[in-house]
């Protein structure tokens, strides 16, 4: 069976982001086509990246990026659940990222994001480090206003087409993913 992890990016007090992974994650749960897991960055714990080798020359010494690795590594596709700040992807999430390489490659990612402008900034971004990552990054994605998708820019409550919008990422991360499998192997 395919494995897709939603990955939440924030990790600030006060996010927003934990009612729109849960909401992925039961979206994506009903969709099916695939066995899906939320990751809370935040649960992780990863410092600032503190290993002495380059990610993509080979695996990294440290406890927590071993231990990162392995989830990584886990899953054939991701769906990135992403705030935008100051016009850009967290910095937990790019760290996250950065920690790691080959663990990354040939799998597919999907995006999700919010923000004043529905965090499309952030997912701009991340597609740049996608293509680095020789992650496949699918075009679908859903961009979730603070004005319009939350309740007093606070409380989550997305816009009904907001599921069709996810529908088509889940879609395309599944394809993706299935069809880079023989890319993995190979690899």
């Amino acid at each position: 069976m395919t494995k897709i992890a939603i990955i939440l990016g924030s990790t600030r007090p006060g996010r927003l982001g934990e009612g729109v992974a849960a909401w992925v994650y039961e979206q994506a749960r009903q969709h099916g086509g695939a066995e899906f897991e939320l990751i809370d960055l935040k649960t992780l714990e990863l410092p600032l990246l503190d290993e002495p080798g380059v990610p993509m020359m080979g695996r990294g010494q440290q406890p927590h990026t071993i231990r990162w690795a392995e989830i990584v590594e886990r899953f054939d596709g991701f769906v990135f659940v992403t705030a935008e700040y100051n016009h850009g992807v967290p910095a937990a999430l790019k760290n996250a990222l950065d920690f790691l390489y080959a663990e990354w490659n040939h799998k597919a990612a999907g995006f999700v994001s919010y923000g004043a402008d529905g965090g499309a900034r952030a997912v701009e971004q991340l597609r740049q480090v996608m293509a680095q990552l020789r992650i496949a990054d699918v075009g679908p994605q859903v961009t979730l206003s603070l004005a319009t998708d939350f309740v007093a820019y606070s409380e989550f409550k997305p816009q009904a087409h907001q599921d069709a919008n996810l529908k088509a990422v889940l879609d395309e991360v599944i394809t993706w993913s299935e069809a880079l499998r023989d890319v993995r192997s190979a690899a």
